[in-house]
């Protein structure tokens, strides 16, 4: 259910980004409604109300939702700031780019890798497939920011659709190959 909710202001983004720009009054104030500038609006203030009232309700923030929180404010703050999408477009690469970083470093820091951490308590793995799924992940977090910048800049068009409906099929893919390492694991354990 955590998941779900974290993609509200993914999906609120998108559907104001591909609305034709119109303009709405709300509470007497005119505003313009559809495309890059009000959709980055909009998923500031969800992004804020979705993990402020997380932060009420569980009393901490995940470090990736700060991590996406804090990017969000900083890209979608310069979006609005200068009036240029491009701003907004650095945002997935960066939080990809960030997220390796913070994989790879838990190769190197501490005594159990980022993944490891995350899944231990549903699995027991050996330790050279905890590091081989931990670089993994580095890897895919790397080649996802690529993706995302080379789309974001490459094909103005589809950016956003890569963004909402790529990443995602790209992170499932990802997680069911996963998965399909982890029980060959599992099985041999057992036997």
């Amino acid at each position: 259910m955590k998941q779900l909710i974290d993609f509200i202001p993914l999906i609120i983004f998108f559907t104001v980004y591909k609305m034709d720009p119109r303009m709405v009054d709300i509470a007497g104030y005119s505003l313009e409604v559809g495309g890059a500038i009000s959709g980055t609006f909009f998923l500031i203030i969800a992004s804020v109300i979705v993990y402020g009232g997380s932060f009420i309700k569980n009393k901490t923030l995940e470090k990736s939702q700060m991590i996406t929180l804090m990017a969000v404010v900083l890209f979608g703050g310069m979006t609005l700031a200068f009036q240029d999408e491009n701003f907004l477009k650095w945002k997935a690469p960066i939080v990809n780019w960030i997220f390796a970083a913070a994989f790879l470093g838990s190769q190197f820091v501490g005594q159990k890798s980022l993944v490891q951490r995350m899944m231990e308590h549903a699995i027991s793995l050996p330790d050279e497939i905890w590091i081989r799924m931990n670089l993994s992940w580095v890897v895919f977090f790397a080649l996802l920011g690529a993706a995302n910048l080379y789309v974001a800049f490459t094909f103005h068009e589809f950016w956003v659709d890569f963004k909402v409906f790529g990443s995602l099929i790209l992170t499932f893919v990802f997680v069911v190959l996963q998965f399909l390492v982890i029980s060959r694991h599992i099985q041999a354990e057992e036997k």
